[in-house]
């Protein structure tokens, strides 16, 4: 018997918003302690969903993309973000303590594997994530791909990007003189981290407010507004700076490409948006060409955001993909 062709059965409209029936905080170090939370089944298929930024946290609607009967949808704030405690703590706040954070979320939540999904950063997350514990992930959806190299942070932060919106770039680049402008992110990490909290918080609005502007295809007021959130702005800024100065804490610029070979044999989807100024197409294209066996899905009508509708459909998508292949190996 044929099978059903995938593409033409799978739903592609969003979940309807649920609560957690489960939430907790773990400590992971002597310094932090970090938020999780479970929505869906409690008996459904484990999915480890890791937010964006690093540092933006989690938010209710990101359990939107699963389906709840199916799933047992697991949400966590990364070191620093969202309700883990230090708030914008950089101190042991590094790629690979995250990796360890999410293997120690999956030991206290006694799953023995899990189905991984990230966005942006998150996808960065997931990848170095699943090249270190291959055996413990079902299956991947990535979107918005962030491989976290030196040309990529070059283009959204050191004037690539201000070739397509130079009315956002202004304020970010004035806040900046002259004289420290030949790299906006060792500036903005000197105000980041000064010992003066307004000067701290007026970097972080800035820094914040030309990613929120330029998430989206068209101009989206609500995203734009969370740059005045100052307790928001100061981890998402702070935590993505530090790790763009560190280059990702990855040993070498294509780490993560070379690594393939480690997932080639994990189910996987990406999701990419065709106009992605955050996170621009040449790198979701770079780890297709690496990893031809993930499906590749180019969404034409979309930048960088998750919750744009042609790229939510794709995700919902992915994971109805990765549900009927689950079902199926049972």
């Amino acid at each position: 018997m044929e099978p059903v062709e995938e593409t033409r059965v799978l739903n592609r409209n969003v979940y309807t918003p649920m609560e957690p029936y489960s939430s907790g905080f773990l400590k992971v170090s002597d310094i932090h302690t970090i938020y999780w939370e479970q929505s869906g089944n409690p008996d459904g298929c484990p999915v480890i969903f890791l937010h964006g930024g690093p540092g933006a946290g989690t938010a209710p609607d990101n359990r939107k993309f699963f389906d709840p009967e199916f799933y047992r949808i697991i949400l966590f704030d990364q070191r620093g973000a969202g309700k883990s405690t230090p708030h914008a703590c950089l101190e042991e706040n590094t790629t690979w303590d995250l990796v360890n954070d999410v293997e120690k979320l999956r030991e206290h939540l006694k799953i023995p594997e899990w189905q991984v999904f990230g966005g942006s950063w998150g996808s960065t997350l997931a990848l170095a994530y699943s090249q270190s514990h291959p055996d413990k992930v079902t299956g991947l959806v990535l979107r918005g791909i962030f491989l976290l190299r030196k040309k990529e942070i070059d283009w959204f932060y050191e004037g690539g990007a201000s070739a397509i919106y130079p009315d956002a770039w202004e304020s970010f680049r004035d806040l900046i003189p002259e004289n420290e402008r030949c790299s906006f992110v060792n500036a903005y990490h000197k105000r980041l981290n000064s010992d003066d909290m307004e000067t701290q918080y007026a970097a972080a609005r800035a820094w914040t407010k030309w990613e929120t502007m330029t998430a989206h295809l068209h101009p989206n007021e609500e995203n734009i507004k969370k740059a005045d959130d100052d307790k928001f702005s100061l981890a998402f800024a702070r935590i993505e700076n530090h790790y763009f100065v560190n280059k990702g804490f990855l040993p070498w610029d294509s780490y993560l490409l070379d690594n393939v070979d480690k997932i080639r044999h994990i189910k996987a989807t990406i999701v990419q948006g065709r106009y992605d100024v955050v996170c621009p197409m040449m790198s979701a294209w770079d780890l297709h060409k690496a990893w031809p066996e993930a499906d590749f899905k180019v969404v034409p009508d979309a930048g960088h955001s998750a919750n744009e509708p042609g790229i939510s459909a794709e995700l919902v998508a992915a994971n109805e993909g990765i549900k009927s292949f689950l079902k199926s190996s049972r």
